[in-house]
């Protein structure tokens, strides 16, 4: 009888088997968290300027984007977002 276990036969698949997962699921963390960051700065009524918002959606460091995602609660200006980066 055939095993039907999907997907992992080989050992190359194994291998690479859920490394597409991790990469989308790191993938939507820093998507939410650049969102985050936006609404945060929106809800306190901060212009946010395209230049601005390029950066925050184009960045992919879950580290500092949870930085800018804390001091967007606070910050009433973008300048304070970046303060010390």
């Amino acid at each position: 009888m055939k095993d039907t276990t999907w997907p992992v036969y080989s050992p190359f698949a194994k291998e690479h088997y859920g490394k597409g997962l991790e990469a989308g699921k790191k993938e939507a963390r820093v998507e939410e968290r650049g969102n985050a960051v936006l609404t945060n700065l929106k809800a306190r009524g901060v212009h946010v300027s395209d230049d601005v918002h390029e950066r925050i959606t184009t960045c992919t460091d879950l580290s500092l984007l949870s930085t800018w995602m804390l001091r967007s609660a606070t910050a009433t200006t973008t300048d304070e977002l970046f303060t010390g980066d």
